[in-house]
Order: structure tokens, then sequence, then C-alpha cells
């Protein structure tokens, strides 16, 4: 319980005096389904507070989204959004959480799966180093490809093609053998009109701010290659420099604020994206799923086994933290999985020499009171399936 012990030291106000405080806020881009869980936690929390804790949200004038962790950091402002991919080297913790066909299905999953590994004592104290604490995640739902050129009707397809796509998703497009391509967002609609490249992996809610549509033909629909793990943080000393009444309406407006997130990008899916294929003639494609799903298996199974070999290099934790998304993925009670587990059986950990028996039942050991500590901090409620609710 040691990370719960530093942060609530952490989060131990100065004074229970309730100043009147605004904080700044950097994301980027415009308003738009991805940002709305910080536009409605503004909005809560100026309404909890009687106007007293303001955060004044800023698109683009702070600093560019690539350097909103750096900003935190320096304390340049106190809250700010950003994406894993951006600098995988900066956060490689949550990292896991973009790992090309995971196996995220919905936005509610991922918003559950994300807040669970951000108590991870690993992910906190990768995240202090850059004195930020993570506030909460931005749920972006699976990338799909809208693209110029034939259609493609098989995966064999998407060989030779000019893809736009960063980070897992880019390694996710070369395991299909496209040759991915790292055009700036701002770029990829003239880009692709222009012939520059021929498709373009994007979340719905991308595709329309960056007008991909335009030019396109075909969207698929069950690719399903992965997505972008982009969390809120703030600046650990103004965090610890806010009252009691002010730290309350801040973490106790979190899950309404995600609340609204999910239901406002899931009612823009349904509401404006469909539709809009069908306004443009964009032909929907989908591939055949037997095909797709053994595919996933092989990609997304090489894609762990080299995250997790280089991570656990660095000195992360890589299979505690793989074991807990896969273990919440899967449904399982984590509780249940960690009193029946047999922790003398050896890890499936890729390992670059020889370990002792010894060593890997200590490693075992050691994950599962990781494990615990995590879960600690979790109820679970059988009558929902086992899935994992957090404890407000």
């Amino acid at each position: 319980m040691k990370f719960l012990t530093f942060l609530i030291v952490l989060l131990v106000p100065v004074s229970g005096f309730a100043q009147s405080v605004q904080w700044d806020v950097s994301l980027w881009g415009k308003r738009r389904a991805f940002t709305e869980n910080v536009e409605k936690l503004a909005e809560l929390v100026a309404q909890k507070t009687n106007g007293d804790f303001l955060l004044n949200i800023s698109y683009g004038g702070l600093s560019k989204p690539e350097n909103n962790l750096d900003g935190i950091s320096t304390g340049q402002f106190e809250m700010a959004q950003f994406c894993a991919g951006f600098h995988p080297n900066k956060t490689p913790a949550i990292t896991v959480l973009e790992l090309p066909y995971l196996g995220v299905r919905t936005l509610s999953e991922e918003r559950r799966i994300s807040q669970y590994l951000y108590r991870h004592p690993a992910v906190v104290s990768d995240f202090s180093r850059w004195n930020a604490a993570l506030l909460m995640p931005s749920p972006v739902p699976q990338y799909n490809l809208v693209g110029t050129g034939p259609v493609p009707r098989t995966l064999q397809d998407l060989s030779g093609l000019s893809v736009r796509a960063t980070g897992s998703i880019a390694d996710a497009m070369a395991a299909l053998k496209a040759v991915p391509n790292s055009l700036a967002a701002n770029e990829v609609g003239s880009s692709l009109e222009a012939g520059d490249v021929e498709a373009v992996a994007f979340a719905p809610h991308a595709h329309m701010s960056f007008r991909t549509l335009t030019s396109a033909r075909w969207w698929t629909t069950n690719l399903d290659p992965g997505t972008v793990n982009c969390p809120v943080v703030v600046n650990t000393g103004a965090l610890s420099g806010l009252s009691s009444e002010h730290l309350n309406a801040l973490y106790g407006s979190v899950n309404q604020a995600l609340d609204h997130h999910v239901e406002n990008y899931e009612y823009n899916m349904k509401n404006a994206w469909q539709p809009l294929l069908t306004l443009l003639e964009v032909e929907r494609v989908s591939f055949n799923e037997n095909r797709l799903k053994e595919f996933k298996k092989v990609a997304g199974h090489q894609a762990a086994l080299t995250w997790i070999a280089d991570m656990e290099q660095s000195g992360l934790p890589a299979v505690d933290l793989y074991r807990l998304v896969k273990i919440a993925l899967s449904g399982i009670n984590p509780e249940e999985y960690l009193e029946n587990e047999d922790l003398t059986a050896p890890t499936k950990k890729p390992v670059r020499k020889p370990v002792s028996k010894a060593v890997v039942v200590d490693q075992n050991l050691q994950v599962k009171q990781r494990l615990e500590a995590v879960l600690s901090a979790y109820s679970f409620d059988k009558s929902k399936n086992n899935k994992i609710e957090r404890i407000q």
C-alpha cells in the first residue's frame, strides 16, 4: 500500500481554507469529442465550488501537444492532456494500452482498464518523474482506415498501401505489410487528397476533425488495429496546494466527466459519423472475421512479447502491467484469479538468459504482491459479471 500512502501524503492540503484558485489547462486543436471529459470537468468543478476553482482551458495557446508533459513537469501550467504515443519513452508504463490488437472493444472498457492501470505503483512512479499525477483517461475508440484508392476486400489487399499511422498503429499496419507514414495530423486531409498517402488511420472524431472523408472512397469497419491512450495529468505541486474542498470537487467530478465523455462520443458515433459516411457515399468495408481474428491473435501476441522484453529490460514490471490489462479484458475477477493462481508455475515472459526456478517463483510472488496492492483499492461486484468497479 506504499503507493496509496504516497498519494495521501501528496494530496494533503496545506490549509483547509478554500481560496479562489485558477488553473491553466493545455489542450490542442479545438473543442471536440476527444476533449469533452476536460470540458465537463471544468464545468462541474466550477459549479461545485461556486466559481472559486476555475479551469481555464486553452486550445494550443499554452504549448504544442507534444510538449504538454514537459509543461506540466516545469509548472508552466497546472493541467494538460497528451497521448502516450507522442513520446513513448517518457511514459512507457502506459504504452501497454497502445499495443496493437490488444482486444479492447468499447469506450467503457477502455475507460475502466485505463483507470485501473493508472493506479498501479509502477505507473504512479513513472509519472512522478515528471511532477505529474494521472487524473483521468480520454477514452478513444479503435482506429480504422479511411482510404482513397481501390477498395480492399481482403487483408492481403492492404499490402503496400501507404497509410498515415503513428506509434503502435504504425506497427499494426506494418504487420499487414502496409507502409506507415507519420504525417502531422493537420497535414492529413490535404495529403490524402493530393495522393501523398492512400489511407489514414484515425478514430472517427479525428477523421471528422481533420477532414479525411472529403476525398474518401472507403472505410474499414472492423480492422480495429488499436488506439491511443491519452491521459489528463496535473502538476503535483499545484495538486498539493489545493484545499480539501477544491480537491474533493476535482476528484469527485472525474467519473461524472468520464460518463459525459463516453455518452457524448457514442451519441456522435450514432448520430454523426454513420450518417456522414452515408451522405458522402463512403463504402463500409468489413473483413472476414475468422481470418481477422487469426491474424490479430498472432500479430498481437508478437507485439506483446516484444513490448514486454523491451520494458522489462528497462526496469518496468511489464509482465505485471500486461497481465493486469489482460485479466481485466477477460472479464475474470482479479481477486479470484490471484487466489487460484499457481504461483510456482513459470511466467510466460520472454527472458534473455536462463533463470532458476527459485528466481521465477520470487518474480511471481512479487507480481502477486503488486497486484494485491492495486486490487485493495477496488471492489468486485459479481452481480455485474465481475466487472471492475472503482470505489469513489
